[in-house]
C-alpha cells in the first residue's frame, strides 16, 4: 500500500516537505491541511504589498493549490482546519469549514506545520474598527479592503521589531502620520543599543515619532472606529493601529497530543526534526531552532529556516536521513534608507548566558577609501571570546549597498566556528567601488588583535 504523509500547515515548511516528499517517493499519498485559502506565500513581503512596492497579491504567491496537485499530485485541502492529533490511533480531525462538519483522517506519517500566530494581549478595544496585526495574508487583505473605504490619516504601530518598522515605513509611504509605540527602551530589542539607534534616527529623520518605554493598556474607540492608543503615560491619536509586538509558535495541538515543548512553547524537536512521538515531525516557526552558538534548542522563527526545516523533515519522512544544522540568528531589516543587520549573539545574550566576552566597534567605508560614496559608512560591532577568541556575534549598519554582503560573511564565519583572527585569512572580493583591499570585517579583525 502506498504510504500516506499527511502535513497540517499550508505554508513554508508544510510545502517545501510536501515538494521533497514527492520527489523521494512517486507513490505516496500527500495530503496538506490548510486552515486558510492561500498557501505557499512570502509572509515577509506583505508590509512591501501594503505599502505598494509590490504591486499585487499574486507577486507573493509561489504556487496554488491547483498547481501542487496538477504538477506534483500533492492534495491540498483549503479550509480545513485540524482540531486534534491523536498518536495513539494515528490519526487526526479535521473541520472541513465549508462542508461544516469533522472528519477523521488516519496518517502514517504526520508533520506539524502550524506556523506561529501574532501576540495580540487582551487590551480593552483590541477588536475596535482600523484595529489590525499583519500576520498573515489574510490580515494583509482585510487591512487593505478597509483602507480601500476609509480614510484615516494617522497610524499607530504598536511593537518596534522587524513587521513594525517595515509597516511604519509602508503606512508613511501612503502618506499616513505615523508613530512607532514600543514597551522597550529602544527598538528591536534582539540588536545592541548602538545600532538600534541607527534604525531609530532612520525614522525620525523621516517623519515616524518614535516613542520608546510605553505600556500599553488600552484602545479607545466607537463603532466607527478606533480613535486613540492609551499608554500608562499618555495618549496617542489614531485612526489606523497595527499591533505588532511578535508572535508566539502554534503549538496546541501538539501539546495536547503529548508532544513536548520547547523554548518559548515550540514543539521541541532533534536533527531530524522528529518529536517525542514516533512518526511525528515538526518544522518552521512552530517548531524549536536548533541554535549552534548556544548549542540549544531556541526560538528564532524566519523564513528562511522554515523552508530549510521543511526540507530536511520531508526528505526524513520519505525514509531519508538528513539533519538540520542549526541557525546562527541571522537577521536584515531595511528602515527607510538604512539597514541593519545581525547574526549570532550580541552583548545581552552574551551577559545572559554568562559568556565571557569582548567586543570591537568600529565604522568603515564599504568602497575603497578614494571611490566615490554617497551612502552611509558602515559600523560594525563583534562580539568575541574573552578567552578562545572564537566570534561569538555581530551587527552591522548601513546605507541600503554593504550591510547584507558583510552580515552573510559574518553569517558563514560564525556558522564554521571561526575565531576573530581568522576573519583577515579569508579571500574576499576586492575591486573600489565594491570593497578596500581590507573588508571592513577585517579591519574590525585587525583592532580587536589590537586589543
Amino acid at each position: 500500500m502506498p504510504k500516506r504523509y499527511v502535513i497540517i500547515g499550508g505554508d513554508a515548511a508544510g510545502m517545501s516537505a510536501a515538494s521533497q516528499i514527492r520527489r523521494m517517493d512517486k507513490e505516496g499519498e500527500v495530503l496538506v491541511f490548510e486552515k486558510e485559502g492561500v498557501i505557499s506565500y512570502a509572509q515577509c513581503g506583505l508590509p512591501y504589498w501594503v505599502g505598494g512596492v509590490v504591486s499585487e497579491k499574486k507577486k507573493l504567491i509561489a504556487r496554488t493549490a491547483e498547481e501542487f496537485l496538477n504538477r506534483y499530485n500533492i492534495d491540498v485541502k483549503l479550509y480545513h482546519e485540524v482540531v486534534k492529533i491523536d498518536p495513539s490511533k494515528k490519526e487526526i480531525k479535521v473541520f472541513r469549514r465549508e462542508e461544516k462538519d469533522e472528519i477523521a483522517v488516519p496518517y502514517d506519517v504526520l508533520l506539524i506545520g502550524t506556523g506561529s500566530t501574532a501576540i495580540v494581549p487582551p487590551w480593552e478595544g483590541r477588536n475596535l474598527p482600523g484595529v489590525f496585526t499583519l500576520k498573515t495574508m489574510g490580515d494583509a487583505e482585510k487591512l487593505l479592503d478597509w483602507l480601500s473605504s476609509h480614510t484615516p490619516t494617522k497610524a499607530v504601530v504598536i511593537g518596534g521589531g522587524y513587521i513594525g518598522l517595515e509597516t511604519a515605513e509602508a503606512l508613511h509611504s501612503r502618506g499616513f502620520k505615523v508613530t512607532v509605540l514600543d514597551l522597550a527602551p529602544q527598538l528591536i530589542p534582539t540588536f545592541d543599543k548602538e545600532i538600534a539607534e541607527i534604525a531609530q534616527d532612520a525614522l525620525t529623520r523621516h517623519g515616524v515619532e518614535v516613542h520608546l518605554n510605553e505600556e500599553v493598556v488600552g484602545l479607545e474607540g466607537d463603532e466607527k472606529g478606533v480613535k486613540a492608543v492609551v499608554t500608562k503615560n499618555g495618549k496617542f491619536e489614531a485612526d489606523l493601529v497595527i499591533i505588532s509586538i511578535g508572535v508566539r509558535p502554534v503549538s496546541e495541538l501538539a501539546k495536547e497530543a503529548g508532544i513536548e515543548l520547547g523554548p518559548k512553547n515550540a514543539i521541541l524537536v532533534n536533527e531530524r526534526l522528529e518529536t517525542s512521538i514516533p512518526d511525528i515531525y515538526a518544522a518552521g516557526d512552530c517548531a524549536t531552532h536548533f541554535n549552534r552558538i548556544k548549542n540549544a534548542p531556541d526560538y528564532i522563527p524566519l523564513g528562511t529556516t522554515a523552508n530549510k526545516q521543511g526540507r530536511i523533515a520531508g526528505i526524513n519522512m520519505a525514509g531519508g536521513d538528513a539533519k538540520f544544522a542549526g541557525v546562527v540568528g541571522t537577521a536584515i531589516v531595511k528602515v527607510f534608507d538604512r539597514t541593519i543587520a545581525r547574526s549570532g549573539l550580541g552583548e545581552r545574550d552574551c551577559e545572559a548566558l554568562g559568556i565571557p566576552y569582548q567586543v570591537v566597534l568600529i565604522k568603515a567605508r564599504p568602497v575603497s577609501h578614494y571611490y566615490p560614496w554617497e551612502d552611509e559608512i558602515l559600523t560594525i560591532k563583534l562580539c568575541y571570546h574573552k578567552d578562545n577568541r572564537k566570534l561569538l556575534g555581530g551587527q552591522i549598519a548601513g546605507g541600503l549597498g554593504g550591510v547584507d554582503k558583510r552580515i552573510d560573511v559574518l553569517a558563514t564565519a560564525l556558522f564554521h566556528e571561526m575565531t576573530i583572527d581568522e576573519l583577515q585569512a579569508l579571500d574576499l572580493a576586492y575591486a573600489p567601488p565594491y570593497n578596500s583591499v581590507w573588508d571592513p570585517l577585517q579591519q574590525a579583525s585587525t583592532v580587536a588583535q589590537r586589543g
